[in-house]
């Protein structure tokens, strides 16, 4: 019941073709002549200009970007704690509720 039993694979039947034969081809490849004309150069990359406004711009979103992730951690730093303070409450009352249990028995 125990013992697994390893399949055997039947002999093929019906007509079996030997595989094909591949012959490899050889690849011939041309000289490429260059084109006569001549090539343009690639256009430079453009500068960026900042202007004063776009300064200012990037400045004060760099800042509400700032002042937004500071505030999301602060709160989590503050739901933390109030957590906290919440179970170190709870699990005094609980002690308290305990021990005056225990001393009325």
């Amino acid at each position: 019941m125990l013992r697994p039993k390893v399949p055997t694979n039947p002999m093929p039947t019906g007509i079996v073709t030997p595989p094909a034969v591949i012959e490899p081809t050889t690849v011939v490849r041309h000289p490429v002549a260059p084109d006569p004309t001549l090539v343009a150069p690639a256009p430079a990359r453009p500068t960026v200009q900042l202007t004063p406004g776009a300064v200012i711009a990037l400045v004060g979103g760099g800042t509400a970007v700032v002042l937004v992730v500071g505030a999301v951690l602060v709160s989590m730093l503050l739901a933390v704690a109030i957590t906290g303070a919440s179970l170190a409450i709870c699990a005094l009352v609980i002690r308290s509720l305990i021990t005056a249990d225990a001393k009325r028995h």
